[in-house]
């Protein structure tokens, strides 16, 4: 499969590069520098992740050459009709855990995929439902893992995964960045 493309991931997310990997898929991981991860107010939900994934696509659609595919990607946590961005303190990170716990709440990741003739996108839906987390549990991982680069102060992926995700409806993969499933049936597109 993609023999003929140079793939290139266009992200800085281990837990990305982790997961394509994963489909034994030759890849190389670039970035530009500075991309603005602005969105119009009228966005809501899974169109946030959507729209951020075909604009970090925009940025590279003057590089790509006629072997290369490329990947981006955004992935957002949604509650209560608001977005939850990545925490900026460790109080945000206090806030934002305390939010999801006993509660549910959904991840949507945007991806588009790209060559010289041919452009795909979508978006993944996960429910997501936390048990109730002690304020102890909740600063516990904050302190050990510093969640400070994630949506919504955690990694499913983690410690705070294990002891507190009861439930998920939809990829659980997609809650670490990359519906891989889904990205696998679109890759065979190209």
């Amino acid at each position: 499969m993609l023999e003929q493309y140079h793939v290139i991931l266009a992200s800085n997310s281990p837990r990305r590069k982790e997961l394509l990997a994963g489909l034994e898929i030759d890849f190389e991981v670039k970035t530009i520098k500075g991309l603005e991860e602005h969105f119009p107010s009228n966005l809501r939900e899974g169109e946030i992740p959507l729209y951020l994934a075909k604009q970090k696509m925009r940025a590279y659609s003057h590089l790509i050459q006629s072997n290369e595919l490329i990947i981006t990607a955004d992935t957002i946590v949604w509650k209560d009709n608001g977005l939850m961005g990545k925490p900026k303190t460790k109080e945000d990170a206090i806030q934002m855990l305390k939010s999801l716990s006993g509660d549910t709440h959904q991840v949507y990741t945007g991806v588009c995929v790209k060559s010289k003739e041919k452009e795909v996108s979508f978006v993944a839906q996960s429910d997501v439902r936390f048990a109730t987390l002690t304020d102890e549990e909740i600063t516990h991982y904050i302190e050990r893992y510093k969640p400070f680069d994630k949506a919504g102060s955690y990694g499913v992926q983690e410690w705070i995964g294990y002891i507190g995700v009861e439930h998920i409806n939809g990829s659980f993969y997609n809650i670490m960045g990359l519906p891989i499933q889904k990205l696998y049936n679109v890759l065979k597109e190209f």
